[in-house]
């Protein structure tokens, strides 16, 4: 204690006193240097602004043209438009509208379409070709896009083909080449007509191509073709197939008028057919009581009997060998 009746200082804030004591002349050092770097960076600052304004200033010494200010004004006036149309979704409407003054003007000038020549069609209308090409009677011959059209055209499902012409100043020619009625397709219950290529061109059967063939099966439209052409070769089956139904899109089943179902392999169909042609020639299978014929292994064949004929075969069965036990007593 001191003669004030007070503790004394610790040693250790002492030292450190010192310690703050001696760190304080190095303070000014480092300001010095902080400020020696911040000049350096505001001269090199400095240096580069000088050089960009340098190769602007050819730029900057331009006098805009007269009128620049009006066209700026335009300019910002007609994207703001079309911002807000975009943001709107009106677009579309805007996009017409300009096609309609498009096209007046082109009409003014000579190019209104006085006549269209259709030919090829037969089971489409003039309308609906006219709609799909987008022709209506506003429409000028000079902004007309004859790809375009033939591309639309093109998309209907009874045209195969399609070609358009532009005959200036006021005919145009759009020739079309349609598919062929094929087959008629089932598939979930309902019946469709295509074309060889597995097109849908219809998705009901008009009376004229009820005689068609009918195949059955997701996948069925696309194989018909192929399948087809095959059975064709054989007119004896071809003549009796009430339906080809194409099974698990793998392989083929022949239901035939009688009702009898023919199952053929996956593979090695034309065995099978030709199993199945000597079968009937011989046996006059087809001709028989029976409900299915299964041609899908290739060392056996496999023919399911009708109830009345199995039930008939029983019978006939539990006869003969009553009459060897009693022939045998």
């Amino acid at each position: 204690m001191d003669g004030g009746g007070r503790l004394a200082q610790p040693l250790t804030r002492t030292r450190q006193s010192r310690g703050a004591r001696a760190a304080a002349p190095r303070r000014p050092r480092e300001r010095a240097l902080f400020r020696d770097q911040l000049r350096r960076l505001y001269d090199r600052c400095a240096l580069h602004g000088k050089i960009i304004l340098n190769r602007l200033s050819p730029i900057l010494l331009l006098e805009p043209p007269r009128g620049a200010g009006t066209a700026a004004a335009a300019l910002l006036i007609l994207l703001s438009g079309v911002y807000g149309a975009v943001k709107g979704g009106h677009v579309e409407v805007m996009v017409g509208h300009f096609k309609e003054l498009r096209d007046a003007g082109g009409n003014a000038l000579g190019f209104r379409i006085a006549s269209v020549a259709l030919v090829g069609q037969t089971q489409v209308t003039r309308e609906e070709v006219l709609s799909y090409a987008g022709v209506t009677g506003r429409s000028s011959l000079l902004f007309l896009d004859a790809a375009d059209m033939r591309a639309r055209v093109k998309t209907m499902p009874w045209v195969a083909d399609a070609t358009v012409l532009k005959l200036y100043p006021d005919q145009l020619r759009i020739e079309v080449t349609e598919r062929k009625p094929f087959a008629l397709w089932q598939k979930d219950g309902r019946v469709s007509l295509i074309a060889k290529d597995g097109t849908v061109l219809e998705p009901f059967v008009a009376p004229g191509f009820v005689t068609l063939p009918l195949v059955v099966g997701r996948g069925a439209a696309n194989k018909a073709s192929e399948f087809l052409a095959l059975l064709d070769r054989y007119p004896e089956i071809r003549g009796a197939v009430r339906a080809s139904v194409f099974v698990a899109e793998r392989r083929w089943n022949l239901r035939l008028k009688n009702g009898v179902d023919v199952r053929l392999p996956e593979s090695e169909i034309e065995r099978a057919l030709d199993i199945l042609v000597t079968l009937d020639r011989e046996r006059k299978l087809f001709s028989r009581d029976i409900t299915a014929i299964d041609l899908r292994l290739a060392d056996r064949v496999t023919v399911r009997l009708s109830d009345a004929a199995a039930q008939a075969r029983e019978d006939a069965s539990k006869d003969k060998k009553s009459r060897r036990k009693g022939s045998d007593a």
